[in-house]
């Protein structure tokens, strides 16, 4: 049984089709590359995954059972985090409380009431684990907008492991980091997928997506237009010509 499985996804906005009967499997622990120019649509599968958005027709299946009509809180209690391109951590609170409030989305809604209950010492010990897992273990008191754009978005995975997720999408993790930052960006995904965590992956940066996807799909006006190994989708004729360039 695949991790996740789309059937025929479409999405319309106000008549415009941003996807187009899209449809693709994850398997479990495996990192599926998802690429495409910008406006593919690829931004609005991962709304449509995670409930921002619900689908104008399609099915969407994980671990077995529908996640059509979910809000987002249950797809995430589901077992499935998101990261943003856009690194949206609590800005004035540190590393240590951002992860925090996240654990305590695991039982109550509002921020308000997410962090005070779960200072003890045993949620605390699983946060300091997270942190751990995503190499910010020096920077567990540090406010989050003195970060770093590379720890920002550690910080943005630290975040959706407190959710105890089987699968995460990940939208742009190594945009804007220097080679090694993104060299490092990669390792600590490999050893989310050798924990047993599936992801999915939006990528630019065709040096990562080659390098770590086992699979790549590949979308263009919201249509997927090709799927496959990396050495097929490096080779296709439609995808030099939609996104990758003569030189691929």
């Amino acid at each position: 049984m695949p991790l996740l499985e789309v059937r025929d996804l479409s999405k319309e906005f106000d008549g415009l089709r941003a996807l187009d009967k899209v449809s693709f499997q994850l398997e479990e622990a495996e990192i599926l590359g998802m690429i495409g120019p910008n406006g593919a649509g690829k931004t609005t599968l991962f709304n449509l995954i995670t409930g921002i958005f619900p689908p104008s027709s399609g099915e969407m299946e994980f671990r077995g059972e529908s996640i059509l009509d979910r809000k987002p809180h249950q797809i995430s209690h589901l077992g499935i985090g998101r990261t943003f391109q856009i690194v949206r951590p609590f800005q004035n609170l540190d590393v240590e409380t951002n992860v925090l409030v996240a654990c305590g989305h695991r039982f109550y809604p509002s921020l308000l009431k997410s962090v005070s209950p779960f200072r003890q010492p045993e949620i605390l010990a699983e946060v300091q684990s997270i942190i751990a897992r995503t190499g910010l273990g020096s920077y567990t008191k540090q406010v989050a907008r003195t970060l770093p754009l590379g720890f920002k978005k550690r910080l943005e995975i630290a975040r959706a492991l407190a959710l105890h997720p089987h699968l995460l999408l990940l939208d742009e993790p190594s945009a804007g980091l220097r080679f090694e930052e993104s060299a490092q960006m990669m390792e600590l995904i490999r050893q989310l997928r050798d924990q047993g965590i599936g992801v999915l992956l939006i990528e630019h940066n065709m040096h990562v997506v080659m390098d770590l996807c086992r699979r790549i799909v590949v979308l263009d006006h919201g249509s997927k237009i090709a799927e496959g190994f990396p050495e097929e989708i490096r080779s296709n004729r439609q995808v030099i010509q939609a996104y990758l360039g003569e030189e691929a």
